[in-house]
């Protein structure tokens, strides 16, 4: 599992947009996202860096945790 911290995530859809992010380039990923945490984790085959950029083209600022 890979583990990133998201800032900018506040409700349902940030949540929805961040897992069909991911879920786009990775269909067979997994995504949970801890919204109050702003944790994202998923077991998704990309690479991490993909991931964090796959994250800020929705706007939100993520990290590897």
């Amino acid at each position: 599992m890979q583990q990133f911290n998201v800032q900018g995530m506040t409700c349902g859809h940030c949540v929805r947009a961040v897992t069909q992010a991911i879920s786009a380039h990775d269909p067979a990923a997994q995504v949970q996202v801890d919204l109050a945490a702003g944790k994202v984790e998923t077991n998704s085959h990309l690479p991490p860096e993909r991931i964090v950029q796959l994250i800020a083209e929705e706007g939100y600022s993520a990290s590897l945790a």
